[in-house]
């Protein structure tokens, strides 16, 4: 019976490991892209801001060092969403339940404010990235949230402002889901790309109907799996993935 009980949790140690995140580099229309899908219905997938002091976390090896905490690691990270000068979120953020900030469902200056914009909301089992009108609307119960924009992708199409000339290039990083929101796929350029070249990547290579862009010049992945940990200067809200640590 013991013997059969710690088969059954070495099973599930390895099958939540092993389905946690898969990235690779994918090259796309003459850019290059790394991709990290993930299956939410699995993997735990959290977003993280503050220490339990209220501090900003800010880095990878901080969200690291806190999931030390309770015996878990952290297999994949990405800067998720825009933040002001004290790194606290621009926009809607929920953690554990917990809203530190509003819906800003008005159009601004920005990135940001390029309604329409969207809300990733992290629940039980599954990930969906929610344009701000549909995310007041039917008012989710998310775990987890982080607000940025604008949208990518718009219920299978592009966001209407983006120019497919358009000559504004950066290192920029997003996520689209899945209609059934158990596929999240997370991108990050390798090199310069525009609104339109970014968003047609998600709508046409990795088929989510759903994807909001992160942020620009700022993006940042930290992938383990491939020798991936992007360092620089205090980020704001994190997107990660724990698994066990042993």
């Amino acid at each position: 019976m013991i013997r059969a009980v710690l088969a059954a949790l070495a099973a599930a140690f390895w099958a939540e490991s092993a389905a946690a995140v898969e990235c690779r580099a994918l090259d796309s229309g003459g850019n290059s892209f790394t991709i990290c899908e993930v299956d939410a219905t699995r993997a735990d997938l959290r977003l993280f801001l503050r220490a339990p002091d209220g501090s900003i976390l800010g880095q990878f090896p901080a969200v690291d060092r806190q999931l030390a905490d309770e015996g878990r690691k952290l297999e994949f990270a990405m800067n998720a969403g825009m933040y002001h000068e004290d790194r606290a979120p621009v926009g809607h953020y929920i953690e554990n339940g917990e809203e530190e900030m509003r819906v800003i469902a008005s159009a601004g200056p920005g990135n940001f404010g390029l309604l329409p914009n969207g809300v990733f909301c992290i629940r039980d089992g599954r990930a969906d990235v929610i344009e701000t009108g549909d995310y007041l609307e039917q008012a989710p119960d998310c775990r987890f949230a982080t607000q940025s924009g604008p949208m990518l992708v718009i219920d299978g199409a592009l966001h209407p402002r983006f120019l497919e000339d358009s000559t504004s290039r950066y290192i920029r990083n997003g996520v689209g889901t899945s209609a059934d929101g158990s596929r999240v796929v997370f991108a990050i350029s390798e090199n310069p790309v525009t609104f339109h070249q970014f968003g047609t990547l998600f709508r046409d290579v990795l088929k989510t109907p759903q994807a909001l862009y992160f942020d620009g010049n700022v993006s940042r992945l930290y992938a383990p799996g491939i020798d991936r940990a992007d360092g620089g200067f205090p980020l704001g809200p994190i997107v990660g993935i724990a698994v066990p640590a042993e």
